[in-house]
């Protein structure tokens, strides 16, 4: 599933929708569009524009105003394992596209018409599309955000003591509870931690404020790096997360677990 730096690169993506007159929705895939009946988000959207494009962890939303130019529905756009975010300027011709942080295929530019899932039509001849060929990604109006913690790469110093340095829980586990901070997934965790040279299994209570402190830097480190480059599989250990293989760090056997419910790998010296 898409983590912080992927939804935050397709955030950036999405800002080329905004302040666009929609002028219609295809908005007809029931399971992508759901709890929606086919024509409710082209009802509340159609006339108004998108406003500004927002993240929070994992969850990302666009604000809208209406035709008379007050505030309308939140957007929710969720990309789901595969789903892609294309715009085309007023020309109709390609202007961005998000393409989930992962190399293109060669084979991906043999596309069906029905893997765009949910259109947005332009008053300037342009769309903004949710390609998604495996069917995954979502797009609803007024997204749930209350049980999100705060954003894993805005956080602050005292939040990040008082919602990761508490409890029994292993450390891996509290950085992938979204309740406490948000937009931080499996491999993002991963590459923290082994940056932090801290051990997954370690309980969250158990590190001093030092050491909080250490994390949440190396966590704003690992998360700038991965938006940079293009996603959080650019990591400097995650190519390392496999059988046979060894830190790239310092030589030591890489060790496979599970922490969390979720598929660990970390270094057996530095992280022991």
């Amino acid at each position: 599933m898409p983590e912080l730096p992927e939804v935050e690169s397709a955030r950036q993506v999405l800002e080329k929708a905004l302040d666009r007159t929609i002028t219609d929705v295809d908005d007809t895939d029931e399971y992508v569009c759901r709890p929606h009946k086919p024509g409710e988000i082209a009802k509340a959207l159609v006339g108004g524009k998108l406003t500004a494009a927002k993240r929070l962890g994992k969850t990302m939303w666009c604000e809208t105003v209406t035709a008379d130019g007050e505030p309308g529905p939140n957007l929710g756009v969720h990309l789901g394992m595969g789903g892609r975010i294309r715009i085309t300027g007023p020309d109709g011709d390609r202007d961005s596209e998000y393409a989930g942080g992962l190399p293109k295929k060669s084979t991906e530019e043999k596309q069906k018409p029905e893997w765009d899932r949910v259109t947005f039509f332009f008053d300037d001849g342009g769309t903004f599309k949710l390609f998604d060929k495996r069917r995954l990604g979502r797009v609803r109006l007024e997204p749930d955000l209350e049980a999100l913690g705060p954003d894993a790469y805005e956080i602050t110093r005292d939040e990040f003591r008082e919602r990761i340095g508490k409890g029994t829980a292993p450390i891996k586990a509290r950085l992938l509870d979204q309740s406490a901070i948000a937009g931080v997934g499996n491999l993002l965790a991963d590459e923290t931690l082994w940056e932090a040279k801290l051990d997954p299994h370690r309980p969250s209570g158990e590190l001093s404020t030092d050491e909080l402190d250490e994390l949440r830097r190396v966590l704003r480190h690992a998360t700038r790096e991965a938006i940079k480059h293009g996603g959080v599989h650019t990591g400097e250990v995650i190519p390392f997360r496999k059988k046979d293989e060894t830190c790239p760090r310092c030589g030591a056997p890489m060790e496979k677990g599970t922490v969390g419910s979720r598929t660990t790998w970390w270094c057996s010296a530095e992280q022991a």
